[in-house]
């Protein structure tokens, strides 16, 4: 059968959102071989429908269609490992299936742990939970998880991931001794404390066989996709991929979500800071380039790496100018020195780089290279993306877009640590700031919002309601002036979602010659009150012009 031999599908819905500015709103689409083909009314159509075999598809009537949602940075392997554990957080976390509800202070914390020991039933499976953050629950410490259990081991993977605690038993089960830490300025052995590179460079090297154990990572796979579903996405990128295990990282999305039931598209963005330090530069580069070759229509591999610069913002190990109230010092993630060696091969070579960045001093570190870049090799079109942008100066914004950098941001730090770093960290008037949307779309820098899940939930309209309201856990409004405008909040969640990968040739908005991705909700995110936005029905997707309908009653508004 020849293309133009196909039969098209025609979609009708109350509303198509388009994103494309000259024809903002349409009734109809037509869709052929998982492309657009055409869109407008169905007299608009006519001609194409009058030449052509077509069905019509009225599942989407009454319904409000937008371009597929596009979350370009969370971790779909931290989702399925995470989010599968014990989740004991401060503040509630809906999964498609169950609710966590959340829990404050330190007595109320270690009760919580202790319980979720004490109904383990394998009698040497260690304990995982996720979610403690210290200035909710307090300094726990490995003396108060041997209080728990002196023979089970138990850790808590914190609310940034970047953090790990262990107690005893379970230093000796993954096998961190005393030794290996000596000297290390990221691990504190007597109180079991991992951190950043602690972390990242060594204890998680002896902690990932069990937290990617076959048949828990496919479990959590298989939760985390649904989790996505729920949300409305249709494509998401990994933004780390390779950071812990590639081999079990690859295992089971190429298991679980490669196959023709599978509704979203996943793009993996490697770290290359881990392969450097590991294989050497040129091996790791060697690396990073045949990655491309391995993939699939879902699973797919670009021109993309990512790297480092300061530490984690829930952590509050992000590098600040002024520094913290309490006196205690940020990390660097990747040596200064070393993030420029890594960043200026990856910049030669023509890829787009992605930099975690959440503090000002971090940030004045990541533009001063890549001005030093520009200054070496110009490059037209970089793209150079500032990934996360937790605290920020004014005069910082205004650089950004004199580099021609952009800007992909988490405005869900504000909701939940908003009031808190405010009084335990930053002060009141750089913790209001945070994520300084408002300034980065004066300034006309492309713009798009992530949710790093699990750092904030999976879903694209929570982090536009976060980003037009600026709400703090409280419900108190925090630095209005930075808030983003409720149009460009849905474009950074659909077509500059897809600039910021380099992927708006194809998806992002609804215009003929891309691919047949829909997001279809039950009220016009325009016409709702903005702090109801989160709260939008999500009827479900349309995945390369193929419906994926929620499952009824299913899915969760959050916070």
């Amino acid at each position: 059968m020849t293309r133009d031999s196909e039969k098209i599908t025609v979609f009708t819905a109350k509303k198509f959102i388009t994103m494309n500015d000259s024809q903002p709103t349409a009734t109809a689409v037509a869709v052929r071989d998982g492309k657009i083909l055409s869109v407008g009314s169905l007299d608009d159509l006519k001609p194409w429908l009058d030449a052509h075999p077509h069905e019509m598809d009225r599942s989407l009537e009454g319904k409000i269609v937008m371009p597929g949602f596009i979350d370009p940075h969370l971790h779909p392997m931290l989702g399925a490992t995470a989010l599968y554990a014990d989740i004991i957080a401060a503040f509630d976390w809906h999964l498609p299936d169950k609710i966590f509800r959340a829990v404050r202070g330190k007595p109320a914390y270690l009760a919580r742990l202790a319980e979720g020991v004490a109904a383990m039933t394998e009698p040497d499976e260690p304990y995982i939970t996720w979610g403690y953050h210290n200035l909710f629950h307090g300094a726990v410490t490995r003396a108060d998880l041997d209080e728990i259990s002196s023979t089970r081991p138990v850790f808590i993977w914190t609310r940034s991931t970047h953090e790990m605690i262990f107690n005893s038993a379970a230093l000796a089960y993954f096998k961190l001794t005393p030794e290996q830490a000596q000297g290390h300025s990221q691990i504190n052995y007597e109180e079991g404390r991992y951190w950043e590179a602690g972390l990242l460079g060594l204890a998680m090297g002896n902690v990932s066989p069990f937290i990617f154990k076959p048949q828990r990572y496919l479990a959590g796979t298989a939760l985390n996709g649904r989790i996505l579903h729920f949300g409305g996405l249709t494509t998401v990128a990994e933004m780390s991929f390779g950071i812990a295990s590639p081999e079990l990282e690859w295992m089971a999305p190429k298991k679980l979500l490669d196959g023709e039931d599978t509704p979203f598209r996943t793009y993996f963005i490697p770290d290359v800071q881990t392969p450097s330090a590991q294989k050497g530069l040129q091996k790791a580069f060697e690396w990073v380039e045949s990655l491309r070759e391995t993939s699939t229509h879902r699973l797919r591999f670009i021109k993309n790496v990512k790297l480092f610069a300061d530490g984690a913002f829930f952590s509050q190990y992000m590098q600040t100018v002024t520094g913290y109230i309490d006196g205690h010092s940020g990390e660097w993630m990747t040596p200064p020195e070393t993030l420029e060696e890594i960043a200026r091969i990856y910049w030669k070579a023509g890829y787009q780089i992605h930099v975690h960045t959440n503090g000002d001093l971090g940030l004045d570190l990541v533009l001063d290279l890549l001005q030093k870049l520009l200054t070496e090799h110009p490059r037209f079109d970089h793209r150079f993306t500032i990934e996360h942008f937790g605290y920020s100066s004014p005069d910082q914004t205004r650089r950004i877009g004199r580099l021609g950098a952009i800007v992909s941001a988490n405005p869900y730090y504000l909701y939940e640590a908003g009031l808190k770093f405010g009084q335990l960290g930053l002060g009141v008037d750089r913790a209001s700031s945070m994520a300084r949307l408002g300034s980065v779309e004066r300034e006309r820098i492309p713009l798009a919002l992530h949710s790093d899940a699990p750092m904030a939930p999976a879903g694209p309209l929570i982090l536009v309601w976060a980003a037009v309201n600026r709400f703090s856990s409280e419900g108190t409004v925090l630095c209005p002036e930075e808030r983003l405008s409720r149009h460009q909040a849905l474009r950074s969640i659909t077509i500059d979602a897809a600039f910021i990968l380099g992927l708006e040739r194809e998806i992002g908005s609804i215009v003929s010659g891309k691919t047949a991705d829909f997001t279809v909700l039950e009220q016009d995110p325009y016409e709702v009150a903005p702090e109801t936005i989160k709260d939008i029905p999500i009827w479900g997707t349309v995945f390369e012009g193929r419906p994926f309908p929620l499952p009824a009653g299913q899915g969760q508004s959050q916070p």
